[in-house]
Formats: structure tokens, sequence, C-alpha cells
């Protein structure tokens, strides 16, 4: 697994190294300058829609289990900072927010079905953001290739998300109870327990309707503002484009780096994508390089002090875990 994930991070840098080529180092870079204070924006806009996720993600818990908005913000910085800098196939880092979660007493089942409903929510979401943009980009008059590899794309959507919904319903306990009841030989093992918790979890999650249709909207209302960062960025550039133009940029853009989860961080895939979106409305491929660049300027703004962070809790857990021997201790044992 770690051998293909290096493979397909080698892949994205040679993706990305020729899509600059092409276009030319120079113009990218020029574009990148003409940006002025776009990453700055950007970053600033990254920070308010990390805090908006984190929040939809403990309107999920059910009162009584839900953990402090400063906590649940901090648990999404770190999931968003390992998903995007790790080799993890932009996930890992919501095992992780689940795992940290358990810092704040927040039970493990309950913790790790949440981050799977946020999860759902959030692909839910995205799902129907990239089909307003595909329906904008039809009704402004587009067709083509791109416009029917898009509907096959997100027509295979339609069918993924839903089936994974239904995967969180008490038949996909069933099913997989009973595939760890084969597993184990007609034994009980702790394993099925442990999934029917999970379930349980589930269950209680999608009983509070409000928390999942408020999750839902804030998870939808940062998609579009992620539409901002389209339109200012191309603004200042001197590559100016609609409110519409921008969504549809956005929205497919996101959906083919999502798409290409694999690839760490959707290298070179994302640039590709940018620039095929951005040719229909006129901008040119330096234009669109430097636009995804900027995007992945928080990234790194807001990553690398996430996965410092998410160590520091770490290392702050291990410390009060480990017992401490009293001088009076080490003698006795010194002397045995």
């Amino acid at each position: 697994m770690k051998r293909l994930t290096a493979l397909l991070s080698v892949a994205g840098l040679i993706l990305l190294s020729l899509l600059v080529a092409s276009s030319g180092a120079g113009d990218v870079l020029d574009a990148i300058e003409a940006s002025g204070w776009a990453a700055l924006l950007v970053v600033l806009a990254r920070a308010v829609a990390i805090a908006l996720d984190g929040i939809a993600w403990r309107w999920l818990l059910p009162l009584g289990h839900r953990v402090p908005v400063r906590v649940s913000v901090l648990l999404r910085w770190i999931r968003e900072a390992v998903n995007q800098l790790l080799p993890v196939a932009q996930v890992g880092g919501d095992f992780v927010g689940a795992r940290l979660a358990g810092f704040w007493r927040l039970e493990g089942a309950m913790a790790g079905a949440s981050v799977i409903v946020d999860i759902a929510v959030q692909a839910g979401t995205q799902l129907v953001f990239a089909l307003v943009g595909l329906a904008i980009l039809v009704a402004l008059g587009h067709e083509g290739e791109i416009v029917r590899y898009a509907a096959i794309g997100l027509g295979i959507g339609c069918l993924l998300i839903p089936a994974f919904f239904i995967v969180q319903r008490r038949e996909g306990a069933r099913i997989i109870g009973s595939l760890l009841r084969k597993l184990a030989g007609g034994r009980e093992w702790l394993g099925v327990s442990a999934v029917e918790r999970l379930y349980e979890r589930l269950g209680d999650i999608y009983a509070n309707r409000r928390g999942v249709a408020a999750a839902a909207l804030l998870h939808m209302g940062v998609w579009l503002f992620g539409s901002v960062e389209v339109w200012v960025t191309l603004h200042l550039m001197g590559h100016p484009v609609s409110v519409a133009e921008a969504l549809v940029i956005e929205s497919l853009g996101q959906a083919v780096k999502g798409a290409a989860f694999a690839v760490p961080g959707g290298l070179g895939v994302q640039e590709g994508g940018y620039v095929a979106l951005c040719a229909l409305f006129g901008v040119p491929p330096g234009a669109a390089i430097a636009l995804s660049l900027v995007k992945r300027v928080p990234d790194l703004v807001l990553g690398l002090p996430g996965l410092l962070a998410w160590q520091w809790l770490e290392g702050r857990r291990l410390l009060v875990r480990t017992p401490v021997v009293a001088s009076g201790d080490l003698a006795t044992e010194a002397a045995a």
C-alpha cells in the first residue's frame, strides 16, 4: 500500500510538472505574482471553512455527547491537515479525528459513527454542489466532451453515495455482522459486538434529524463559499469570471479532486481539472495552474501547524498516561 501511494505521488508530481512545462513556467509565475493578496485571502477563507466544518460535525452529535465548539474546530483542523499533507488517501485524517475525540471522553463508537456520518453528509453535499455546477455549465450553453464526462462521473456518484448511506443502516449492520461471524468460524467475537455498538450510535445520530440537516446546510455553505476563492483569485490575476462561472470551476474541480482521492492531495489531478474547466471561460492554462497553486497555500499554512497540534495532543496524552515512579520506588527497584 505504501509503495502504491508513493507511486501515485510520483505520478502526480510528474503530471504537475508536465502541466507547468506545457503552460509555461513563466506564465504560471506571472499569474501568481499578479494574484497579490489572493493567497492571504484564501488562507483566511479556508480557516473560516474549517471552523464551519468543525461546527457541522459537532451538530451531528446527539445532545449529551457534544464536545465544546473549540474542540470540534480543533479536531476538524487536524483532520484537514492529515488528509491534505500525509499520504492517507484523503480520509486518514478522519480516523485520526475520531481517535482524538476520545481524549475528550467521547465514546469510541459514537466518535467513529459521527465521523462516518460526517464523511457521508460532506460527500452527499459535494455531489449536490457538483450537480448544480454541471447544471449551470449546461445553462451557460457549454456542450462537448467535458460535459459528457462530468455527467458520467456524477451519474456514478449518484449511485455510490446513496449506497454509502444504505450501508450505514441496519441492513448494513446485519451484513457486516454476518461476515464477521463467518470469519470467526461461528464463534463469538469482540468485533461483532463492536460493529453492533457502532450501528447503534449511527442510529442515534440519524435520529437527530435537526442536527443532520444543520450539518448538511453548513457543509453546503462551505462548498459554495469555496467559489469565492476562485472568483477573487481570478479577478486579482486579471482574468475575471462571473460568480456562476466561478461556481462551475470550483464545484467540478473539487469533484475531479475527490474522484482522485487515492492520489495524495490530488497532486497534478487538481491542476489538470482547473486547466480544463478554466479553459471553458477563456482563462489561460498558466493562470489556471496558478489558481490551483494559490488554493494549495492554505494546505501548508494551516496544515503544518495542524500536524504539530496533532503531535502535541498525542504527546500530551502519552505523558498523562505514563506512570511517574517516585524516587523512593526507584531506590527500592535498584536495591532489588
